[in-house]
């Protein structure tokens, strides 16, 4: 990561993370950091509103065709929660660097789990759908 874990998560939550910076290992290791420290249900809450906040400080649109996406964010904090239940170790750098050598950082990883067409709906954008492929575990990756 560029940037430590920490300074990267107060960039997130107070908006000043330059939008160049918010790529998929800044997504993954955000969440991560969020499972880890609040919990899956609390994470989610977080995120959204993260998320969304820092998508209208880039002047991102969240609609249905951009910005903010509940199956994606969803599902990425299911999985992040196994993965961290999973995985041994106590500080959270060093399991976020784990995190992005792993599968699981691939950033086509939910396509294990969904269609193309049903992961990039409008619906799917908007509210939360379930898998259509594969249910929504670590398991489904060591048969990838």
């Amino acid at each position: 990561m560029e940037r430590a874990l920490d300074d990267l998560v107060d960039a997130f939550r107070t908006c000043r993370l330059p939008k160049g910076e918010w790529t998929h290992h800044a997504h993954l290791a955000v969440g991560l950091w969020h499972v880890a420290t609040h919990g899956p249900e609390d994470a989610l809450d977080r995120l959204r509103a993260g998320i969304r906040a820092l998508n209208t400080s880039h002047a991102v649109a969240n609609s249905e065709s951009s910005g903010y996406h509940e199956t994606i964010t969803r599902a990425y904090v299911a999985l992040l929660s196994q993965w961290w239940e999973a995985t041994p170790g106590d500080q959270a750098p060093a399991r976020v660097a784990a995190l992005l050598a792993s599968p699981l950082a691939s950033p086509n990883v939910l396509l294990l789990f969904y269609s193309k067409e049903r992961l990039m709906s409008a619906t799917a954008r908007a509210e939360w759908m379930e898998p259509d492929l594969a249910p929504l575990t670590l398991a489904a990756l060591n048969h990838s």
